[in-house]
């Protein structure tokens, strides 16, 4: 009976112990998937602002004939 206790006891720190490292790898992942979704929205901004100057200058450009 002890044997067994000692056994679930250290099974049962084991669990913790992993527990506790995956929420620490957690957190990080959430900071890290934070940190590319601004990344993200600011690209696909620079990407718009650079649309709408293309569009302006192909407005710009001469018509040629055809």
């Amino acid at each position: 009976m002890e044997h067994d206790l000692q056994r679930f006891e250290e099974k049962l720190n084991h669990f913790v112990t992993l527990f506790q490292r995956l929420r620490a790898e957690n957190n990080e992942l959430r900071q890290v998937v934070a940190a590319k979704s601004d990344e993200a929205k600011r690209l696909a901004e620079k990407l718009d602002q650079a649309k709408t100057r293309i569009e302006a200058l192909i407005v710009q450009l001469p018509e040629t004939e055809a």
